[in-house]
């Protein structure tokens, strides 16, 4: 038998099928976010074999209705994916196209505490976005002139608007580019650790979702938190994972069931 978890984010929809009984990873897709949400997701499915499916993040409440699918909490999902690819994890971090989540785990891998920022773009993805088009330049680009970037800058503010504002007046005074890069994802950094410290002081730490790609946040992340930070190959993949993960450990055990000893890494580690 074969579970399916399918992410539905602000940005981009994944979908993982893993084999049941061992855990294993079968397949992997992503597609960016369109206005025709409902399709997006359809195709997906449509080139995946499963028997069962599990939705979570952005748009689960449309996917439940659509395909008839039960769902999950991002925060559950993201919890369980962190927890398949590093199993002595104990924190997960997801900056998402629109908000932010800190998750703290117990020894089990349970949730123990998390908190969220959905309230705005602040530090979110979205945050990245418009200051990279504020500067010029693509997302890919941002995080590499962030790191030929050298402290010195401050950002006054958090909020999108007034941000956005701050770097165009940094541009006209003639500051560096990668200068005022840096002092961005800083900012971004120091907001996220302040989140994480509320929830944990322990590590190791995963670093989830599409922004773990941007190596100078991961890098500040670090320097801030004084430790290594986990990034996965696929980062991107991890709610996905978590929810086929958790669609598979809702199957009722068999007399003859092992799914326990054959559990193993999924390759996306």
């Amino acid at each position: 038998m074969r579970t399916a978890g399918l992410d539905i984010g602000s940005r981009s929809v994944e979908l993982v099928v893993v084999e049941a009984r061992s855990g294993a990873v079968v397949s992997a897709q992503e597609v960016e976010t369109t206005p025709a949400l409902r399709e997006d997701c359809r195709r997906l499915l449509a080139e995946a074999s499963y028997d069962r499916l599990l939705v979570t993040g952005y748009g689960r409440n449309l996917a439940e209705i659509a395909f008839d699918a039960p769902s999950v909490t991002e925060i559950k999902a993201y919890a369980r994916g962190a927890r398949a690819v590093l199993d002595e994890c104990r924190v997960v971090l997801d900056i998402g196209g629109q908000d932010t989540k800190a998750i703290a785990l117990d020894g089990e891998g349970r949730v123990d505490r998390f908190e969220m920022n959905d309230r705005c773009a602040a530090g979110a993805g979205r945050f990245l976005e418009m200051m990279a088009s504020a500067l010029g330049c693509s997302i890919e680009e941002f995080g590499e002139e962030g790191l030929r970037g050298e402290n010195g800058i401050h950002l006054s503010t958090m909020c999108a608007v007034f941000a956005e504002s701050e770097v165009v007046g940094l541009i006209t005074r003639g500051a560096r580019r990668p200068d005022i890069a840096r002092a961005v994802h800083r900012a971004i950094i120091r907001r996220t650790v302040a989140m994480l410290s509320r929830v944990s002081r322990e590590g190791p730490l995963v670093f989830a979702g599409g922004a773990a790609r941007n190596r100078c946040l991961v890098l500040l992340l670090e320097e801030e938190i004084g430790g290594r930070v986990f990034v996965p190959e696929r980062p991107e993949m991890l709610g996905a994972l978590g929810a086929a993960l958790l669609a598979a450990e809702a199957i009722p055990a068999g007399p003859r069931s092992d799914r326990g000893r054959e559990r193993r890494r999924p390759p996306l580690a």
